[in-house]
């Protein structure tokens, strides 16, 4: 026997049935609860066994634990244990001298890092005093003359910053039909396009019942969008 629809309490044939949710649809009746936008095994989201899309999905929220009088004596309970704990662990470790530091490897990272910088700074340190220090080579007859200190080189590096690529013009508008995104969606197949909510979408041009077909302002993209996301300009 043919199972009912869960949408419309109809009978679903095997041709048009879809199993999800531990219910049974017609492909038709397989909608969001809120905005009834047709969905299909890839885009839709299910909460208590009932389908959403992406914009109506319910959106859960985590409950705050009020300061009560017992959760507040709770709370100074665990500090106290804690500071007991503490003293305790101190006075047995006291006079054992220092702890030993596990050789992990983020431990390990952290000292060749220091081992760089601490090369890099010898390294400064070394070119600083060998650069100070040389004088030019005189002979005896060269004594009447104006001794130069010897020119220091300069190691300073001044990078040319590259120049910023200009970003490439936006496409001259459409002439056909302009609609405005009116939620944000996220592609859930190859032929689809996501968009934001404010976006243009030029072309339009509608495929099926619930379905257009379009090219996105902002981004370039053609594909399948759904109808009940945008609106008519």
């Amino acid at each position: 026997m043919n199972p009912l629809c869960s949408r419309c309490n109809r009978v679903v044939y095997p041709t048009e049935k879809v199993n999800c949710l531990d219910k049974y649809w017609h492909k038709g009746c397989f909608s969001c609860e809120v905005c009834k936008m047709t969905l299909n095994m890839k885009n839709y989201k299910g909460f208590e066994k009932r389908p959403y899309c992406s914009a109506h999905y319910p959106k859960t929220t985590f409950t705050s634990v009020a300061d009560t009088p017992e959760n507040l004596r709770l709370k100074q309970q665990s500090k106290m244990q804690s500071q007991v704990l503490y003293k305790e662990e101190f006075e047995k470790n006291k006079g054992k001298g220092f702890s030993v530091v596990a050789d992990t490897p983020e431990m390990q990272r952290i000292k060749k890092t220091q081992d760089q910088i601490s090369n890099i700074k010898y390294h400064e340190e070394f070119e600083k005093s060998r650069m100070g220090g040389e004088a030019p080579p005189h002979s005896p007859s060269a004594g009447a003359y104006n001794q130069q200190p010897a020119p220091t080189q300069n190691y300073n590096y001044d990078p040319t910053p590259e120049p910023v690529r200009q970003a490439a013009a936006a496409p001259p508008p459409s002439a056909g039909k302009r609609y405005r995104a009116v939620y944000d969606y996220a592609a859930a197949d190859e032929d689809e396009v996501s968009f934001m909510d404010g976006d243009m979408i030029l072309d339009v041009q509608p495929i099926d019942e619930g379905w257009m077909y379009g090219r996105v302002e902002r981004t370039g993209q053609q594909g399948m969008l759904p109808a009940n996301y945008v609106e008519a300009i």
